[in-house]
């Protein structure tokens, strides 16, 4: 098995992929007569096609146990899909450059609990990764018509041993 090594979520190493959606770096500035701050801007949501409309979503991911095999990856052509954790717990992200139309090996961050992500329409990512039991997250994605689902199983399977805290 090929070996996948877990780097920090950050908006630089991200960016082929999506967004990353956090405070910190944002742009920012007070609304609501100086009682709120307001950051603005936070992802690039994309839904594409006719008959569509923008989705908010609760999941429920499971706790994933290490070592964790990936052999798969996911796609949506027609839109973003956003996750942003509800209860300040981290998750882990693992996502895949197009070649030739499937995925690359894959790459992994682990997003911190104040972090989320937004995958940019058509990029390769592994479904939810929860790192704790019954993690909610908040899921922003197209729904409509067209089928904005493909899924790709790899040959061989790869390997992340294990998650480091983030500092």
């Amino acid at each position: 098995m090929n070996e996948i090594i877990v780097s920090k979520l950050m908006r630089e190493s991200f960016a082929p992929y999506g967004d990353v959606i956090e405070t910190e770096g944002a742009e920012n500035f007070e609304i609501n007569n100086g009682s709120t701050i307001r950051f603005h801007d936070m992802a690039n949501v994309q839904i594409l096609g006719q008959n569509v409309r923008t989705l908010i979503n609760i999941f429920r991911g499971d706790q994933k146990i290490f070592p964790l095999e990936i052999g798969m990856m996911e796609r949506h052509p027609f839109g973003s899909q956003a996750f942003i954790p509800m209860q300040g717990r981290p998750f882990l992200v693992v996502v895949s450059r197009d070649v030739d139309g499937v995925p690359s090996k894959p790459e992994a961050f682990l997003a911190k609990g104040d972090q989320g992500v937004n995958y940019a329409a058509n990029t390769w990512h592994h479904p939810l990764l929860s790192l704790e039991p019954d993690s909610d997250f908040l899921v922003v994605d197209r729904g409509g018509d067209g089928d904005n689902l493909e899924e790709y199983f790899f040959d061989q399977t790869y390997l992340i041993k294990q998650v480091l805290p983030v500092e």
